[in-house]
Formats: C-alpha cells, sequence, structure tokens
C-alpha cells in the first residue's frame, strides 16, 4: 500500500465532509450548511485541489474559519501570525455566515479549536439579540473527524490552549457517531502466554456507549452498555471481563490482587478523564 499522507486524509475528509452536508442544506434561504477549513489558505489550496469553487452544491459552501474583511486582497498578512504566536483569540476573523444552519469543521488542530469557541460564542451572541419575530433555530456546529481525544493530549503544552479549554468548551462536545478501537496485550500462565487482545468503544446517537469485543472473525461482540462513556481503563477491563467468561484469561481470584494490580498499573484514566477541581464531566454524555 503507498505511503498517505496527512494532506490526503485532509482532503479525503473534505470530501466526505462535503457529502455529509449535502445531505443537510435545504433549500430556501436559511438552509445553507458550511464546511470550514481553519484558514483561507488551506480552503483556497483544497478548492484548487478539488477543482471546485466554493459552492459545490446548492445551499452547500466550502469556505473557512478566519475570514479577511471585504477588500482585503494581501497575500500575507502580519497580524495573523502575531495573533497566533500570542493565542488570544483570531482579531475578529471568525465571523458567523448569514443564513446558514450547519457549520461542519474539519481538519482542524488543536491550536485551532479555540476558533470553534469564538464562533460558538459569536452565534450564541447572535441568537441573544434577536428579537422573538426574529429568532430562529441556532445554528448547529458539527465536529468532522476531528480525533477530539487525540487533540486533547495536546491541551496544556507550550503554544496549545490550556487544560481548562477542555472543560470550558470541549467537554460539552456530545458524541453523535463515535467509533475508538484499543489493541491490547495481556500475560497468561498457559500457552501462548501472551495473549491480545482488541476491542472498541462504539456509539450511534441517541443510543448509548457499546464495548464491543473483536472475535478474531472479522466481526464484533457488544459485551456491555453504557448510559455514561466510560474511561479507557474501565473499557479495557470490560474486555478482559468477557474474557474470563470465556477462561482465555485467569479469573481475579486466581491471578489475585497483587498480580492483578502490577498489570494494570497505578494510572489507567488519561487526565480529563480523572475527577479534578472544578472539572467537567459532561464528555461522559
Amino acid at each position: 500500500m503507498d505511503d498517505v499522507s496527512a494532506y490526503d486524509v485532509a482532503k479525503a475528509n473534505v470530501n466526505l465532509a462535503l457529502d455529509f452536508a449535502k445531505s443537510f442544506a435545504t433549500t430556501g434561504s436559511t438552509g445553507k450548511v458550511a464546511v470550514l477549513l481553519p484558514d483561507e489558505d488551506e480552503c483556497n489550496i483544497m478548492l484548487d485541489d478539488l477543482k471546485i469553487n466554493d459552492t459545490p452544491y446548492p445551499n452547500v459552501v466550502l469556505s473557512s474559519l478566519r475570514r479577511s474583511q471585504p477588500g482585503d486582497t494581501r497575500m500575507f498578512k502580519p497580524e495573523n501570525l502575531l495573533i497566533g504566536l500570542m493565542g488570544r483569540g483570531s482579531g475578529g476573523t471568525v465571523k458567523p455566515m448569514e443564513n446558514t444552519k450547519m457549520y461542519v469543521i474539519v481538519v482542524a488542530s488543536a491550536q485551532e479549536l479555540p476558533d470553534v469557541e469564538e464562533l460558538y460564542e459569536q452565534i450564541k451572541v447572535n441568537d441573544e439579540q434577536q428579537d422573538d419575530e426574529q429568532q430562529q433555530e441556532q445554528p448547529v456546529i458539527v465536529m468532522y473527524n476531528l480525533k477530539l481525544d487525540t487533540l486533547r493530549g495536546d491541551l496544556g503544552a507550550p503554544a496549545f490552549p490550556g487544560k481548562d479549554f477542555q472543560d470550558r468548551f470541549l467537554s460539552r462536545v456530545k458524541p453523535v457517531y463515535f467509533l475508538r478501537t484499543r489493541q491490547y496485550s495481556r500475560s497468561t500462565n498457559k500457552p501462548p502466554f501472551i495473549l491480545n487482545f482488541q476491542g472498541c468503544l462504539f456509539r450511534s446517537y441517541p443510543g448509548h456507549f457499546q464495548t464491543l469485543l473483536d472475535t478474531g472473525t472479522g466481526r464484533y461482540r457488544k459485551v456491555c452498555g453504557n448510559d455514561i462513556r466510560p474511561p479507557l481503563g474501565e473499557f479495557k477491563e470490560q474486555l478482559l471481563d468477557a474474557l474470563r467468561e470465556e477462561g482465555a484469561v485467569p479469573s481475579k481470584d486466581e491471578e489475585g490482587k497483587l498480580f492483578g494490580f502490577l498489570r494494570t498499573g497505578y494510572k489507567t484514566t488519561t487526565w480529563w478523564e480523572e475527577e479534578r477541581a472544578d472539572a467537567s464531566m459532561e464528555w461522559m454524555t
């Protein structure tokens, strides 16, 4: 298989997002769906590469989170560089689009996620300023294939948003279609002495979170369901419980508490899954 670059993945995600947006776009003046890349340069490159205009389908727009003022045709904008280095907002370049009912955010990095929060805050302000006659349904923001669990790992690092961004905004993003696979190894006291197993955490909203065990036949078997999302350590333990029932690994009594602890370890959750002071646990629903 040929190597696949990050740009190839980004281009595939944009194509998928456009098809996704097409199914939600409706006729009329308020039925527009906007697929947004992080900035204008990325958007222009994608438009050229895909050989499409900024309205590839009726009421579907391909644009960017950060947009210049009308008439600003400069190729290089030094103020954007300073804004990016300081990490203090977009400087007014993030603005809602008129007559738009859905925003689909694609290929945004952890450093660009605060722009999504800024868009949300501006939409909320505009909604509060409308009178009863003007009131319309608030637009929806969709995070499309952004791998937020991976991006959360960068929060708090130098030049990245702080960890408070998780509790303030990211924890409120509801997983609508979620699939997270994991592979593990487990030592046993009988041949082959090492057991490799894998499974996935799956959700299709409004259904519950499902822990699925790979049966090794190209199919998954449901192990259990959860109304709230289990942390990774609990998810792994649910897979192990299923293997214990099958006799593939020793029971907890046979294994003993000490060996069980040594295999599991002290740290079984990521930092944002832990119960912390003033932490938001909305990510679990």
